[in-house]
């Protein structure tokens, strides 16, 4: 009677005693078998107190129906052992997924590509299905370029790079980009194996750019830069080439790491830089055109592939600060002289003033010196008048020969830009481009003549006093008493001693003793020397009163020289 009806104690062991026997945690994959299909619902026995209920849409992969029959073995997620119902939650795509997880953390430690199919878009990119488990693929990763329509990818299978796994977070992120980059680096790795420098090979043109363009050598890029695309000058790869055009091209250098490629074009042309000594030779006028004008000077094409500078210092005898394209204008014809070629640099030294006389030698041809001339003032400066003369040269007046009585820091203020003056021609000097004018000298020869004899006694090595007009750091200027001659004596005139040789040391209207070192009557420069005078009185002290011989000191000589000096006076 016993056996038949169990105490509620026996029920108990009876019961754990089955739970031992399916010792099942929830969390787990397990293997069930298909018991009964009820509409859209899968009976299944995974070996539970009871049975589960899964859908039937969750035997079908991602864009695929499944098939499921009555006594099918599957596996499924085992999410609680019993519900409120009395029923095992399932899941199929639980378990799949974790079946998937399991796969795909082997792969990516072994840095495999897997399979997936996007199947979905959502906000930064998509959804791909690897098998059950999802994973996110960045709209960057989907390929090498940005894709605008990505349907016909979608519910394809391809393979992927995983980029990162988190388990607990549930996270893959996976990448297309990288699958197609690996593929396209061993392409081009078994391209470049097959290219050799030096190769010609034909291509089409890819893109262009301000610095080249990228020719499509059959599944690899070169790089033509503009520099060798001709041996002229090309401003920009457009003037010569297109998108699309088909170009033969020469392989100058393969990079084997980066596979980079280096093409050229004008290398398949002869170089015209051969025998250019012979072409042109120095000293020879051609006759170019302006292709290219920058801030130190143009460029002239002499030929097709041959260009030579013209340097801004070289453009124009009497324009010195400007600017080429002043000058110059790009496209124009010019004649042109050759002043260097190097053959090595592939340089040519153009000049253009040289095509034109010497302003300077026409001049000094044209007005000798005493020659009066006519000029428009075109500047004023601290020491002197600039005057425009002929051949667009400017000649200069020293404050010291703008007036024979009067300072000229005072007498260049009676002066004004735009004044047309007559000046005399006083030197020219042809190397140094410089011109040296007076205007105190116009007209006044005759004057000079009535003003006394004393100029005859300006004869050079004459000694002569003066009157202190002005003092300024360069020296002292000096009217000869008792004439109109004005004299300027330079500080290194001013005595024998350098210490003593300091302007400061003089004052207006102080009476100094000089000697006469140059007299042109004519133009009437004068030039006077304090120094030359005292170095003259020195000698003259040792021939008149001692010599080496005598055994007497120089200053005993010219300490009596000096006192003689004084008895005659």
């Amino acid at each position: 009677m016993s056996n038949l009806n169990p105490s509620r104690d026996d029920f108990a062991a009876l019961l754990e005693a089955s739970y031992q026997d399916h010792d099942v945690a929830e969390g787990a994959v397990v293997k069930g078998v298909v018991v009964a299909i009820e509409k859209d619902m899968a009976v299944i026995d995974a070996g539970l107190k009871v049975e589960g209920r899964v859908a039937l849409k969750e035997f079908g992969g991602r864009g695929r129906e499944g098939e499921l029959k009555v006594g099918d073995t599957v596996e499924v997620y085992v999410e609680r052992i019993e519900n409120a119902l009395g029923e095992a939650v399932l899941s199929r795509d639980k378990a799949r997924r974790e079946e998937s997880w399991v796969n795909l953390e082997v792969k990516f430690n072994a840095n495999e590509k897997v399979e997936g199919t996007i199947f979905n878009q959502v906000k930064g990119g998509f959804t791909v299905d690897l098998d059950g488990a999802v994973a996110f693929l960045p709209r960057s990763q989907v390929d090498i370029r940005p894709i605008r329509d990505v349907t016909p990818l979608m519910n394809t299978p391809q393979p992927f790079q995983i980029l990162k796994m988190d388990k607990r977070r549930g996270n893959i992120v996976v990448s297309r980009r990288t699958v197609l980059e690996e593929s396209r680096a061993e392409q081009r790795s078994e391209i470049v194996q097959n290219l050799e420098e030096g190769q010609i090979v034909d291509g089409v043109v890819k893109n262009i750019t301000d610095y080249g363009a990228f020719v499509d050598l059959g599944g690899i890029d070169g790089l033509l830069h503009v520099t060798d695309m001709a041996w002229r000058r090309v401003n920009h790869p457009t003037e010569i080439l297109q998108i699309g055009q088909t170009v033969k091209v020469q392989i100058i250098r393969i990079n084997q790491e980066t596979h980079r490629i280096s093409l050229g074009m004008k290398q398949l042309e002869a170089d015209p830089w051969q025998d250019i000594g012979a072409k042109f030779p120095v000293e020879t006028k051609v006759v170019g055109r302006v292709t290219n004008i920058t801030d130190y000077g143009a460029f002239v094409e002499l030929e097709p592939g041959i260009e030579g500078l013209i340097h801004v210092s070289e453009m124009s005898w009497t324009k010195k600060n400007v600017h080429p394209g002043k000058i110059l204008s790009t496209t124009q014809e010019v004649e042109v002289v050759v002043l260097e070629v190097d053959p090595v640099k592939r340089r040519i030294s153009l000049g253009l003033k040289q095509t034109l006389r010497n302003p300077w030698e026409v001049f000094a041809e044209n007005h000798p010196v005493g020659t009066v001339v006519e000029g428009e003032v075109k500047n004023k400066t601290e020491f002197g008048l600039f005057v425009g003369l002929d051949g667009d040269v400017d000649g200069m007046v020293h404050l010291s020969d703008l007036d024979w009585n009067r300072p000229g820091e005072q007498v260049i203020d009676d002066f004004n830009k735009g004044d047309v003056v007559k000046a005399q021609v006083l030197d020219v000097d042809v190397e140094k481009e410089r011109i040296s004018l007076g205007i105190k000298q116009v007209g006044t020869e005759a004057a000079a003549e009535a003003a006394g004899g004393a100029a005859g006694d300006l004869r050079r090595g004459a000694a002569v006093t003066g009157e202190v007009t002005a003092v300024n750091d360069g020296g002292i200027e000096v009217k000869i008493v008792d004439t109109d001659y004005t004299a300027f004596i330079r500080r290194n005139d001013l005595a024998r001693d350098r210490d003593e040789q300091r302007p400061e040391r003089f004052s207006v209207g102080q009476k100094v003793d000089a000697r006469v070192t140059q007299f042109d009557k004519k133009t009437r420069r004068l030039g006077l020397s304090i120094k030359a005078l005292q170095i003259a009185e020195e000698k003259e002290a040792v021939a008149q009163y001692g010599s080496s011989d005598s055994g007497a000191s120089l200053g005993d000589i010219l300490g009596a020289a000096l006192k003689g000096r004084g008895d005659d006076e």
